[in-house]
């Protein structure tokens, strides 16, 4: 999957990296303690793109969705699925190619787009 930089306020921040990690194949790539202001921990996927997830006092959990490209939908869904990703919107066909939602723990939408 490719990604571009999103940024991600989230409730539990172990429950999140091991839905990145485990489910969705990302690496730990940093951690920063801000100590009462919180904590940053930056993920990378393929080529240069990271998430970056925050869990700070003020901000509330969630983010409307992030997206990313992926060579072939039908197979990475199955994939996903099959590591316990809930999917919101089975795969529909769009102008650019075919687009689904899944959803991780924070109730954030993630659009997988395979372009045709």
């Amino acid at each position: 999957m490719k990604i571009k930089y999103s940024t991600l306020i989230v409730e539990d921040m172990d429950e999140s990296i091991k839905f990145y990690t485990e489910v969705m194949g990302f690496e730990v790539d940093s951690k920063y303690d801000l100590g009462p202001a919180g904590e940053i921990t930056l993920l990378k996927g393929e080529g240069e793109t990271m998430v970056e997830l925050i869990k700070n006092p003020d901000d509330s959990p969630g983010l409307f969705s992030i997206g990313m490209d992926v060579e072939d939908l039908n197979t990475t869904i199955n994939q996903l699925k099959s590591k316990g990703a809930k999917v919101t919107m089975e795969p529909v066909q769009i102008t650019v190619g075919f687009l689904t939602f899944i959803e991780d723990p924070n109730g954030v939408r993630i659009a997988l787009i395979q372009h045709t």
